[in-house]
């Protein structure tokens, strides 16, 4: 089998016909008056949600390549809110970071005095403050207006090297009813081997990132969407992720039997979220060099140098640092894992689960208020799940092409909560627009595999479906994190 118009899978991989629930969480900040370098309080989060959103996916402008044996598409995800499936109301009121202002006051801690001055004066005018509160809507899809995106806009119309792409400021914003988000994607088809089948080709038309270096930035991996036979315990899966300019690497865990059926169970883990103390490779991923502790990947160089974060939630499988800082997060296996089950002779998918999380961190800079005592910390800002488990019948049957089709579009929207990043961090670039981001040029753990060798997946998403349930209930999420 592989993938063409005329293919029993197409219609499915086009238009998935089982229903996916996004769970969304997001983190309220109690005691931001207290964080500051002379008390001796912690910054405390009580998690709010899940607000669940049902997702509607479709292919769009696909085009096919027979020269290359591949197709190319863009993806539309049209999300409506679920208030009988959810806890809490998009009226909820949720304090959270202030990373518009404090991406500009970071922006500037390396300039001088006079242009610190001025931007000093900037956010005492808009009387900016270390927290912000809005509605989970407003978080979330809506966005809200932002004095700081304001001004960009306003300096956009009389200086053309300040472009503004946003008119709002919210973690999920433009993401709604889009097909431009996660960008145009080509995959391979498998008509020429079957193994090929679902592995990206090219991302945005390039083989490359640019963002690390050499084979590091290649574009390579699965997009979830299909998955290559005869999968071993000592198979690695990759996913390629969009959100992070970068494949993800799934390692087998541990043998499982769902609905009577034998299959490998594979998470994320240390490979990732490592700090190179255990797999050395990973240091290239150290931004400017400095490394922090396991746990959190720095995808600052996929989004103009952020000081963003992506982690397991509640900073699950991270160094105890993490915890130690802050309160209100409590990690837990079957709550927070990410990890996805496979029957291995047809690699077919039979349960997936877990999500990121997004992270900013806050760091104090000297002469910049309020940030100026403000105490070093990652702010876990959200994160996202959806479940996906197949139903007896189905993995009696192994007729599970809707199965793969909609586990392959949970991997492509895992980070769906980092889109953040870009809204909040690109006003803060452009308004000091003197100050040019440098280009990190880092490496990748290793090859992740050839294109006639590929054992590769992809991303993974938010929210919890399970299809054991009628109404399918749900697995993101950055982070603030993604797709």
């Amino acid at each position: 089998m592989f993938l063409g118009p005329e293919s029993p899978a197409f219609s499915d991989w086009k238009t998935p016909p089982l229903q996916l629930n996004l769970d969304l969480y997001l983190f309220n900040w109690t005691n931001p008056q207290d964080f500051h370098r002379n008390s001796n309080k912690k910054p405390h989060f009580v998690e709010l949600g899940p607000y669940r959103f049902v997702e509607k996916v479709e292919k769009v402008d696909i085009v096919w390549h027979t020269n290359n044996h591949s197709v190319s598409y863009r993806k539309k995800s049209v999300f409506h809110f679920d208030p009988e499936n959810s806890k809490g109301s998009l009226s909820d009121k949720i304090t959270s970071v202030n990373v518009v202002a404090h991406s500009i006051a970071l922006k500037s801690k390396d300039d001088s005095n006079f242009q610190k001055m001025l931007i000093a004066r900037t956010l005492k005018m808009y009387n900016a403050g270390v927290s912000i509160t809005k509605t989970a809507d407003e978080w979330l899809f809506t966005g809200y207006v932002d004095p700081f995106l304001s001004l960009g806009n306003l300096l956009s119309k009389f200086n053309k090297d300040v472009k503004i792409p946003y008119d709002r400021v919210g973690y999920l914003y433009t993401r709604n009813n889009s097909a431009t988000y996660d960008g145009h994607f080509n995959v391979f088809t498998g008509a020429d081997d079957i193994r090929k089948m679902g592995q990206i080709h090219t991302w945005n038309y390039k083989k490359h990132s640019r963002i690390f270096e050499g084979e590091y930035g290649q574009v390579t991996g699965s997009m979830g969407e299909f998955f290559p036979p005869n999968l071993t315990p000592q198979d690695t899966l990759w996913l390629f992720v969009p959100n992070i300019c970068r494949a993800v690497p799934f390692d087998y865990t541990e043998s499982v039997q769902i609905h009577n059926v034998n299959a490998h169970k594979y998470s994320v883990g240390e490979r990732l979220l490592d700090n190179g103390t255990l797999f050395p490779s990973n240091k290239c991923f150290c931004i400017g060099g400095k490394c922090e502790r396991s746990g959190v990947l720095n995808i600052g160089a996929c989004a103009y140098n952020a000081s963003m974060y992506i982690s397991l939630p509640h900073f699950y499988k991270a160094d105890p640092y993490y915890l130690d800082a802050i309160e209100g997060l409590k990690p837990e296996k079957e709550k927070h894992e990410f990890f996805m089950t496979v029957e291995p002779n047809l690699g077919v998918p039979m349960d997936v689960g877990g999500g990121f999380q997004g992270n900013y961190l806050l760091e104090p800079i000297e002469y910049l208020p309020p940030f100026d005592r403000v105490q070093r910390a990652f702010i876990p800002l959200m994160w996202g799940e959806e479940r996906v488990r197949v139903l007896p019948e189905m993995a009696e049957g192994i007729g599970l092409v809707p199965m793969i089709i909609l586990i392959g579009h949970i991997f492509t929207g895992a980070l769906l909560a980092l889109g953040v990043i870009l809204i909040c961090w690109y006003p803060a670039k452009s308004i000091t627009s003197n100050y040019l981001c440098s280009k990190q040029k880092v490496g990748f753990l290793k090859r992740v595999t050839s294109n006639a060798n590929m054992k590769t997946t992809s991303l993974p998403r938010k929210s919890s479906t399970d299809l054991e349930n009628t109404d399918l209930l749900q697995k993101n999420k950055i982070i603030i994190l993604g797709s």
